[in-house]
């Protein structure tokens, strides 16, 4: 009986502990993108998207948000969508304080602290199949692009061949132009899925809650 009792305790001490880690979980990374390349179906498709996957980890009491710029019709800029902070990632490390602190060098973004909605690594660098590769649309202070190009493959709702997403690495390491940035490395090669895996993608994407 006593044994019966103990063992009880343990997992309702468990569960708590998982039910406390969802409840401060305020930032992770998808585990899965909606399965079509750069084509989230918008911001607003990101958003649900986010705000599923938080369901899914038992964090739906709260509002997510993707962390994605577009330039096209809408110009967004990604830092202006995810609230003020601070952001907590499901293994309990504060990734940033606020909007400035999540765009300097005190951020803790990387392999590590940059983990999925439950809580587990996603490939980098060195593992198969990479995954890295993470949709932002974005520049290193996360704003939109204002250069007249499409870094967003059509306001995330394009798939085809022809188009570029700027990507951001999770691991900070790799290729590109800013090869250790989280938010901004380089641009892709496409925006379909075979592209975005082709170099080392797989059309995810960072989620923050804003309340």
């Amino acid at each position: 009986m006593r044994r019966t009792i103990m063992i009880l305790a343990l997992v309702a001490g468990a569960i708590g502990f998982a039910n406390a880690q969802d409840s401060s979980m305020s930032f992770f990374l998808t585990s899965k993108g909606p399965g079509d390349g750069a084509n989230l179906g918008g911001l607003e498709g990101a958003d649900a998207h986010c705000q599923m996957l938080a369901e899914s980890a038992g964090a739906g009491g709260k509002t997510w948000r993707a962390y994605l710029s577009t330039n096209g019709d809408t110009v967004v800029n990604a830092r202006d969508r995810i609230g003020d902070g601070p952001w907590v990632a499901a293994n309990g490390i504060q990734v940033a304080a606020n909007v400035d602190d999540l765009h300097s060098e005190n951020n803790k973004l990387g392999k590590e602290n940059s983990v999925s909605e439950s809580g587990e690594p996603i490939n980098g660098r060195g593992d198969t199949p990479n995954r890295h590769d993470i949709l932002t649309g974005s520049n290193l202070d996360g704003t939109a692009f204002s250069d007249g190009a499409d870094h967003s493959c059509q306001d995330w709702t394009y798939s085809g061949q022809d188009g570029s997403a700027q990507v951001g690495h999770h691991d900070r390491q790799g290729g590109g132009a800013n090869p250790t940035s989280w938010n901004n490395a380089h641009p892709s090669r496409g925006c379909g899925q075979s592209d975005l895996q082709g170099t080392g993608g797989d059309g995810l994407f960072y989620c923050f809650a804003i309340d």
